[in-house]
């Protein structure tokens, strides 16, 4: 992670590779650099938050709250550009085992044409989207949405991957194969980093 004083959202992460932080620690860091809940925009967090569904509807499975998110971003070693998100919402709900082609199609567009432009997605991000559903929807974690991460905090990351059941191995060839797609990407190359 690059430790600088003038951090940006946009620098943020803590790599895969270091996973001997607790969970703790890094949302502590993470929140130094994050958007507070009140300045994420309304449609985003219609769609990605639970709290902002329609009782007895369930447009996306996995959504989560800005906690969750966070914690999620951490075990999996990501930060907080476009292509990260886009790989921790696909991983989150691809982990439900619940997804219909048509939702993960929705959410696409959704994302791709009507996001706010921070948060708009390009085609290569979506690219990113789609494969983490499979990840995670072939992964024999648990699922992500309603695990609870708080009895978690001040264990380590690898600790908390353990208990999840992410396959380090799983996760370890996605991030290279991304890597070699996207070498002009600072979220991709930044994956493996220690």
């Amino acid at each position: 992670m690059n430790t600088s004083e003038s951090l940006s959202y946009r620098d943020w992460h803590v790599s895969w590779a270091n996973d001997q932080i607790t969970l703790k620690n890094g949302i502590d860091r993470m929140l130094a650099l994050g958007a507070p809940q009140g300045d994420i925009p309304f449609l985003v967090k219609l769609v990605e938050n639970p709290r902002f569904s329609i009782p007895g509807v369930t447009l996306f499975h996995g959504a989560v709250d800005l906690k969750q998110h966070d914690c999620i971003h951490l075990v999996l070693g990501r930060g907080m550009l476009p292509k990260d998100e886009a790989f921790v919402i696909g991983f989150t709900m691809g982990s439900t085992n619940q997804v219909s082609t048509s939702e993960e199609s929705l959410f696409c567009k959704i994302s791709k044409y009507l996001y706010p432009r921070i948060y708009k997605f390009d085609d290569e991000d979506i690219g990113i989207f789609k494969d983490a559903v499979r990840l995670g929807s072939i992964s024999r974690c648990v699922s992500l949405d309603s695990f609870n991460f708080e009895p978690w905090l001040h264990c380590t990351l690898r600790e908390l991957r353990e208990r999840l059941g992410i396959e380090s191995e799983l996760i370890e060839a996605y991030y290279q194969v991304e890597k070699r797609r996207y070498p002009h990407s600072q979220a991709s190359q930044r994956l493996m980093d220690s």
